[in-house]
């Protein structure tokens, strides 16, 4: 069965686009901070935010087929359609990094390259920026020390190649995990198992790819904000609100499907195991928050604890409304199994939990970009997410018209079918 987009559903997502776009300009219109900081870190939060949900999406379609798992076969047209948002999120970032190269906002301080170099010669824009006192040089008021220190990882040229290298990698395999998908509708017998077995191979080679990238991603784009700071655990937490969020979009996206009438053989037993992955992973995600801030918390190492410093002092409200939103309604609302089988239920839980790690998002950007002109989520950083919503929906329900919803000849097709727990 073919999904066709309906005329509500397109006005709906175009609506929102253009709802969000007015609302945007009239923050733009507001914001006085130096270089329209506030408004580049509002679209830096909201490119982040949906391009983690499309890898979070990939990176499970991955690996459902590295473990040969057999119950989301029914579902893999869902996935695919999640990370075909990919090509578009890819651009919103390098539009978000691109402008910090080139100096049109100062979210990644460390991109400054008077901090690098303890001494200067001359003043103002024809200043020289020297490593060593020579004749005529100074002390140069920028340097920093710390960030001096990092500079064989954070410098453009290296910025750049692991942004592409990132980019470039997810692109391609989510690219040739769609069309493998695809050319299995076509093929029976052995090129149906030979192709079967290459797709098991080139996910087990994409998740080691991940496991990686997942991790220095969130130091380049999100880590580097705060730039004095780091934690170790940042690369796993980060992963675990893509993750979570993708995992929700999924739920809701196939109760939205099977509301219209789509999805016939999907049966409670999937929803209950998507509902599960929600729950899951939203523990996932509490368990790696809370350790960060315990372990950080408790040493109170000042050049550690200064990062939490910054979002307790001056955005509490914020901070513990993000724990208790992904952490404690999850736990309180999904665990139990009627509630995993519930389908308004589930959407109602799950718009929340995004909406919980949407503001995650914002508490990691926002306080080291903005600072003392951040004073809460306002019209600038909702109509920029309802625009990108509008966006990520229409790409996302568009993409499930170029194929059939369900896969036709997938080795595990009957074993989906029947899944029972």
């Amino acid at each position: 069965m073919n999904f066709t987009l309906s005329n509500r559903a397109r006005s709906i997502t175009f609506g929102l686009m253009i709802l969000g776009a007015l609302a945007t300009v009239v923050g733009v219109m507001g914001d006085h901070s130096e270089h329209h900081q506030h408004s580049w870190a509002s679209l830096l939060i909201n490119s982040f935010f949906f391009i983690g949900i499309s890898l979070g999406a990939l990176f499970f379609y991955a690996l459902q087929n590295a473990t040969e798992t057999a119950w989301t076969v029914l579902l893999k047209r869902v996935y695919e359609a999640i990370y075909s948002y990919l090509p578009v999120g890819a651009l919103t970032m390098v539009v978000v990094l691109a402008a910090g190269s080139m100096h049109m906002h100062h979210i990644y301080h460390w991109m400054d390259h008077t901090l690098y170099h303890e001494f200067m010669v001359g003043e103002g824009h024809d200043a020289q920026y020297v490593d060593e006192a020579i004749q005529g040089a100074v002390a140069n008021p920028n340097y920093d020390e710390l960030i001096a220190n990092k500079k064989a990882f954070l410098n453009q040229p290296f910025f750049w190649i692991r942004t592409l290298l990132y980019l470039g990698v997810f692109l391609y395999f989510a690219r040739w995990f769609r069309a493998q998908s695809l050319q299995m509708d076509k093929e029976t017998g052995d090129s149906l198992v030979k192709r079967t077995l290459l797709n098991y191979r080139r996910s087990a080679l994409f998740l080691v790819f991940f496991a990686v990238f997942s991790s220095t991603l969130a130091w380049d784009w999100i880590m580097s904000i705060d730039t004095h700071w780091f934690s170790t655990l940042f690369g796993w937490y980060v992963f675990a609100g893509m993750f979570c969020s993708a995992m929700t979009t999924a739920v809701i996206l196939v109760l939205y499907l099977k509301r219209k009438g789509y999805l016939p053989q999907v049966n409670n037993s999937h929803i209950q195991d998507m509902g599960k992955w929600v729950f899951a992973t939203s523990f996932l995600w509490s368990y790696l928050y809370f350790s960060q801030f315990m372990l950080i918390w408790y040493s109170n190492i000042p050049e550690e604890v200064t990062y939490f410093m910054a979002r307790i002092d001056h955005h509490p409200m914020l901070m513990w409304s993000v724990f208790f939103i992904n952490f404690a309604v999850p736990m309180v609302l999904l665990m139990s199994r009627d509630a995993k089988r519930n389908p308004r239920f589930l959407i109602g839980v799950g718009s929340l939990i995004l909406i919980g790690h949407w503001l995650d998002v914002v508490l990691m950007v926002m306080p080291g970009s903005v600072g003392h002109d951040f004073h809460g989520v306002g019209i600038l950083e909702v109509g920029m997410f309802l625009a990108f919503l509008g966006m990520f929906l229409y790409v996302v329900l568009n993409s499930l018209t170029k194929a059939p919803l369900t896969v036709v000849n997938h080795p595990y097709l009957e074993e989906s079918i029947h899944h029972q727990i």
